[in-house]
């Protein structure tokens, strides 16, 4: 539909000033950070480069609010040393913390102690389900170990064999092996089995286990691996052995990208990361800032926060040797403030 330029006039100035109002209005209850408001992100293994796009997604989110972040965690792969980082946070009583518990149980504690003194919890890529966390950001686990085993079947057939790696006692890694091994049994009865082994997203145990695995089953063709650490020592073992194996792994490190470059591995199934850290930061702001909303539901008699979100799904992306120039790490980096 096309109008005069005197009606079109009219129609702007009407905008403007319903901006104007509206503009003015948002900032009388606007949704911004205190000076200070300081937002934790604790991980396990600090230097692994899967947190850095987490952690820039983030950090963006947390800019547009006002608000402030820092980077925390353990370098080790420990659980003692995780909750000491954490519990090493709380005293400096931030507004909220996204964490990244390596193992549930251990944190369930830790985490009610936090909500019960006021702090804030949200949990992203694993998960403590049993603790007062008020939310949980990750990608559909189920829905990779879905894709991963009808792309292993539509490139190897029905009756193949097949092994998987695994790092038990994560929450998202349990699930994406566990879900791939129920899939296979219910849809392709036919695929077989042949080696399970525990290598804790340690490369070198990942190289042993495979090389042992290819040894017992020189027919093996395909792996899948829920983590990029497992599968940089896998490929290194097919590799070695010069065995046509078809790898699959989740999450994505600078390594298993070039692997990807090459054609050494198939493909890799990868969380949005940014969209992790940004949700992630989302659902944790909005917690914490619970009282601007009055939700239909019994918060004010069970004194529960009212912002409950038991799952956000961040999505995953399938990186593949043709888009692989999208996930280099370096270049998303550059012009970028680590810190």
């Amino acid at each position: 539909m096309k109008i005069s330029s005197r009606a079109g006039r009219l129609a702007t100035a009407a905008a403007v000033v319903c901006l104007m109002q509206t503009g003015a209005a948002q900032a009388e209850g606007a949704l911004a950070c205190e000076p200070g408001e300081t937002y934790v992100m604790n991980v396990m293994v600090s230097g692994h480069p899967y947190w850095v796009p987490v952690y820039q997604g983030f950090k963006q989110a947390a800019e547009a609010f006002g608000c402030e972040t820092v980077f925390s965690g353990t370098p080790d792969y420990d659980i003692t040393k995780q909750v000491a980082s954490f519990d090493q946070d709380l005293v400096k009583q931030p507004a909220g913390i996204l964490l990244h518990p390596m193992q549930s149980d251990p944190f369930i504690e830790p985490i009610n102690r936090a909500i019960d003194s006021g702090i804030d919890v949200v949990t992203f890529a694993a998960d403590s389900p049993l603790s007062k966390r008020t939310a949980y950001v990750t990608s559909d686990n189920l829905a990779e170990a879905k894709f991963a085993a009808e792309e292993i079947v539509k490139q190897v057939g029905e009756d193949a064999e097949y092994a998987v790696l695994e790092n038990p006692g994560q929450s998202n890694h349990d699930l994406r092996v566990t879900a791939l091994l129920d899939y296979m049994g219910k849809n392709y009865p036919n695929m077989k089995l042949v080696g399970r082994q525990a290598t804790n997203q340690d490369t070198t145990a990942a190289y042993r286990a495979t090389a042992a695995i290819l040894q017992a089953n020189p027919n093996l063709k395909a792996i899948w691996i829920p983590e990029a650490g497992s599968a940089e020592g896998a490929v290194t073992a097919i590799l070695e052995a010069k065995a046509d194996v078809l790898v699959m792994h989740a999450d994505i490190t600078p390594a298993t990208l070039e692997h990807i470059r090459a054609g050494n591995i198939h493909m890799a199934l990868n969380p949005n990361q940014g969209i992790q850290g940004y949700m992630g930061f989302m659902a944790l702001f909005l917690a914490a800032h619970a009282d601007r909303f009055d939700p239909f539901n019994d918060y004010k008699v069970s004194g529960y926060n009212p912002v409950q979100i038991p799952f956000i799904d961040n999505g995953f992306a399938v990186i593949t040797k043709e888009n692989a120039d999208s996930f280099d790490l370096n270049v998303y980096m550059e012009g970028r403030d680590p810190n």
